[in-house]
């Protein structure tokens, strides 16, 4: 990793950190904990620096997080470190395998007693596969798949640590519905801001970063 590299690693890292200070929404089921505007930022460094950087940018920012909030690290705090993670794999890779995650979190799902009793929710998760399978390319769908995928990686690991009931899974399905066609605004969104932001800043000091740019208003307008 050159230097360059670290440091659009360490300013991503810094914007997701003060992104996770903004709440958004109370997670239903588990109201000691909220939705942040991470949600929108935290994915995006998957395709802006690279799906390496990109965990590894997340994982810098739960970890801050964790240190400046002066919560427990316990199990809430340890599953919470990796959703984001898989949506920012999600929203950088081309690799096919990546689909492998929802498939697994659904049959994760059917396979618990609660789950199995609320088998429809777990339908969601085929919205990241026919995402990525048929409009990779599409910047809103692969925001939205890469907020699914974040949402099937949180909902199995809160499913088997807290046994969340059945009732209450069917509940959420409007919920997650509007909730997660927001965040997936927000992370396009998002993308074409801190692309355009970017782009400027690179074309102003004509440092030469190691960045995907392609959703850069800038580049759109051929400046």
């Amino acid at each position: 990793m050159d230097k360059r590299s670290i440091l659009f690693l360490v300013i991503f890292a810094a914007l997701g950190l003060a992104a996770y200070q903004l709440k958004f929404s109370t997670i239903l089921g588990v109201p000691s904990q909220s939705f942040t505007f991470f949600q929108f930022v935290g994915p995006v460094g998957g395709q802006i620096l690279s799906p390496v950087l990109g965990v590894m940018s997340v994982a810098l920012v739960e970890v801050g997080n964790f240190f400046l909030g002066g919560q427990p690290f316990d199990l809430t705090a340890l599953i919470r470190l990796f959703p984001m993670m898989f949506a920012a794999l999600y929203f950088g890779t081309k690799r096919k395998e990546i689909v492998a995650v929802p498939i697994a979190a659904m049959l994760l799902f059917w396979a618990n007693p609660q789950g199995a009793q609320a088998w429809y929710y777990a339908l969601y998760w085929l919205i990241p596969i026919a995402a990525f399978m048929f409009f990779k390319d599409n910047l809103f769908a692969r925001s939205l798949g890469a907020t699914f995928t974040a949402h099937c990686v949180g909902s199995v690991a809160f499913l088997y640590a807290f046994n969340i009931p059945a009732a209450t899974w069917t509940a959420l399905i409007p919920i997650v519905a509007f909730e997660r066609f927001s965040f997936a605004l927000g992370i396009a969104a998002s993308c074409v801001v801190i692309s355009t932001a970017l782009d400027y800043v690179t074309q102003k000091t004509k440092y030469r970063a190691p960045l995907d740019l392609r959703h850069s208003l800038l580049a759109k307008s051929g400046q």
